[in-house]
């Protein structure tokens, strides 16, 4: 099943820019390939959520504003179901997309809480990463392996 794995980074839970988009496009839980978009720093306008992205500055494609890392994932992502993490702000940002949008904590038999990534990380017993995306990706395979 060919599917995607969201975790975005925003300035604000609506009508905010967002500062991250990482994505995996998997088929039946091979990696096919990733999506590591981010907002050039110079636009974004609160320095507490520069220390949130301050690793692998160049791993990621550089863009000007949400609208251009959108177009480039939507673009990306082609008609591939979108799994997102219930968080209350995800969704906002995605729910243009025609995609089928799925929660992926209902897959991992979770319920969403604020403290999440923690609990995959002690459920799957997974290291720490800075991309949320690699560690659902994780979680995803030891719940299906």
């Amino acid at each position: 099943m060919k599917q995607i794995i969201v975790e975005l980074i925003p300035t604000k839970f609506k009508d905010g820019d967002i500062i991250q988009l990482s994505a995996l496009k998997i088929d039946d839980l091979k990696l096919i390939d990733r999506f590591d978009y981010r907002l050039k720093e110079d636009k974004i306008v609160y320095p507490d959520l520069l220390k949130i992205i301050n690793y692998d500055k160049d791993k990621f494609i550089y863009k000007k504003s949400t609208n251009e890392i959108l177009k480039e994932f939507k673009k990306w992502v082609e008609d591939y179901p979108i799994y997102i993490l219930d968080n209350k702000y995800t969704y906002n940002y995605l729910n243009e997309l025609d995609n089928e949008i799925k929660y992926i904590e209902k897959e991992l038999n979770m319920e969403y809480s604020d403290d999440i990534i923690n609990l995959i990380i002690k459920k799957y017993n997974l290291e720490n990463s800075n991309y949320i995306v690699d560690l659902l990706y994780e979680a995803l395979m030891y719940e299906r392996g």
